[in-house]
């Protein structure tokens, strides 16, 4: 498989550098909250108080606080805890009045809090009653924090006095809302200086607290020092040099990083990590390169760790058999055979699909292969009895199944009218009679068909012609050049389009690809073409849809799609 020119940033010397998109905790906004409240559960207490306290590089750089009117009265034990009575919040405003000044001050910030998920709960019980979007900030609880950053002898327990003790805050805490913010803030700093040499030392580093990583792993962390925080794609060898895994990022220091520091735990992935002695980068222009490169690799390579995209020879195809009465079946390959309908997303879908087409034109689905002239003993199932198959088994040429197999391959080819208008009267039929399992699975297999169709003629399109476009990407253009659905090179700019866009078209021209392109990297790339904001610059050839193809039947597509989105996701439970 051809690659990307590498070329192309040397003939572009507008490309812009990328910048490291990982954030160094010295640089990374805190903003430490604490509650007080009415009791300590969310559903039946309120909150009294909110204080937090902003800082960045460890100084202060911003304070919030404010009384909250609970709307019921406060337990005596917690007016004994905190001194705050009902008289004192006479005059204080609801929370749903200081809600959009707190998520102001919260902005992208890590959130932190001592015992977060007391304080998150309450926050966000109080956003989802008053109607607020929950802004899903990532959040460190300093308890979890300190079962690193202490020992049991300094700190037998991680409650926020102790910790103020063991760290000689300035600040005392006194169960007030600011002041314990305030304690915890200087606390959160202290703690950060210790962990520093566990790796935690960017903000991305910090889901680590919550699952971290066993130490021999952890100490792989320094095969990430030498890796160049630019986007791009990384392989990790395994000890004879084998590639055990390919992914993808946007950072590829910082996400090489991670895998060492924030818990991962994907059991395959942690084995991985456990024979890993080193990582391959490449640097891309563009994130399409990037995506384009790890399909290639993937599919070259076939790392043992790798999922997605690892078998390309299994993709399925539904096609018609090469025989006098032709029936239909699931091909697999990497490219479909003539006149094959597909890609299908999975085999599952492609038996739909044979289901469906069957049906509504009459297909045989006998599996034997027949003579062309039946034989004398020849017996019919009973789908000849009920009229829903031509039987060539018994009838021969005379059946007329050269008309039903020339309607298959124009559904599978050309135009799937047919068998949607055939499948509409039976769905509305069994809709009608509630018998609505029956309606959705027809309504699937339409919707397999249609799939399958649309990214068939998608597909062969892309292959007709060669294309440069180009895409806004922030404050610069991604540009990317293809040939016969393949992507042959790529460029990031700021300025100078057309003079990128016409070295990109000269290489449509010079680059031999492979006939069997990838179908993942013809997805890709039609994806990419297809998105709202690409600009299509240059087209050699023809790049065209059917007026009369699948994609105007498109919302069965949609309407399955909505309808899986819309079932509930039902996980077992975790041990």
């Amino acid at each position: 498989m051809t690659g990307p020119s590498s070329t192309v940033e040397q003939l572009l010397h507008q490309q812009r550098s990328f910048e490291d998109v990982g954030e160094p905790l010295h640089r990374t906004t805190f903003v430490v909250v604490d509650l007080e409240t009415t009791g300590t559960s969310p559903g039946t207490a309120r909150i009294t108080e909110i204080g937090a306290v902003k800082t960045r590089g460890g100084e202060v750089v911003g304070e919030f606080q404010t009384l909250v009117d609970p709307g019921m009265p406060i337990p005596p034990m917690i007016v004994a805890l905190t001194g705050i009575t009902d008289a004192m919040l006479v005059a204080a405003p609801r929370i749903e009045t200081v809600l959009p000044s707190f998520l102001e001050f919260l902005g992208d910030a890590v959130l932190v809090a001592h015992n977060a998920p007391f304080d998150t709960g309450f926050l966000r019980a109080a956003c989802r009653e008053h109607g607020y979007r929950w802004p899903g900030n990532q959040v460190v609880d300093t308890v979890t924090l300190a079962r690193r950053a202490t020992t049991k002898e300094e700190a037998p327990n991680k409650k926020l006095s102790t910790l103020a003790r063991v760290f000689g805050t300035v600040v005392e805490p006194n169960h007030r809302a600011l002041e314990d913010a305030r304690a915890t803030s200087e606390i959160l700093h202290k703690m950060l200086e210790r962990i520093a040499a566990f790796g935690i030392t960017h903000r991305e580093d910090l889901d680590a607290l919550r699952n971290p990583m066993p130490e021999a792993i952890r100490k792989k962390a320094a095969m990430a020092e030498g890796v160049p925080a630019k986007p791009g794609v990384y392989t990790f060898r395994g000890p004879r040099g084998e590639r055990l895994y390919v992914g993808t990022s946007k950072n590829l220091r910082s996400r090489v990083k991670s895998y060492f520091t924030t818990g991962e735990q994907r059991r395959s992935i942690r084995e991985m990590l456990e024979l890993a002695v080193g990582v391959d980068t490449i640097v891309c222009a563009t994130e399409l390169e990037a995506n384009v490169r790890e399909v290639r690799l993937i599919a070259e390579h076939r790392p043992r760790y790798n999922r997605r995209s690892a078998r390309p020879e299994r993709t399925p195809w539904v096609r018609l058999t090469d025989e006098r009465y032709p029936r239909l079946v699931v091909s697999r390959a990497v490219a479909g055979p003539e006149g094959a309908l597909g890609p299908m997303r999975s085999g599952s879908d492609a038996r739909l699909a044979i289901e469906v087409l069957q049906g509504a034109l009459g297909v045989r689905t006998c599996t034997t292969r027949l003579p062309i002239t039946p034989r004398a003993n020849a017996r019919a199932c009973l789908l000849k009895d009920l009229g829903a198959c031509a039987a060539p088994c018994v009838r021969g040429e005379s059946s007329g199944y050269d008309a039903t197999a020339a309607a298959a391959r124009d559904a599978l080819l050309a135009d799937p009218t047919p068998v949607v208008s055939a499948l509409e009267r039976q769905i509305a039929e069994r809709a009608e009679d509630l018998d609505y399992e029956r309606a959705a699975e027809l309504r699937d297999g339409v919707s397999a068909v249609i799939d399958g169709a649309m990214r068939a003629q998608r597909l062969a399109s892309l292959a007709r012609c060669s294309i440069v476009a180009v895409r806004r990407i922030g404050d610069g253009w991604d540009l990317a050049a293809f040939r016969a659905g393949a992507m042959v090179g790529t460029a990031r700019v700021t300025d100078r389009v057309w003079e990128a866009a016409d070295r990109l078209r000269a290489l449509t021209g010079d680059l031999g690809i492979d006939e069997d392109v990838l179908v993942e990297e013809r997805e890709l790339v039609s994806r990419w073409i297809e998105a709202p904001g690409t600009r299509l610059l240059y087209v050699d050839g023809e790049w065209s849809s059917p007026v009369a193809g699948a994609g105007r039947h498109a919302r069965w597509v949609e309407a399955r799609r909505a309808d899986r989105d819309a079932r509930p996701v039902i996980r077992g439970a975790q041990g």
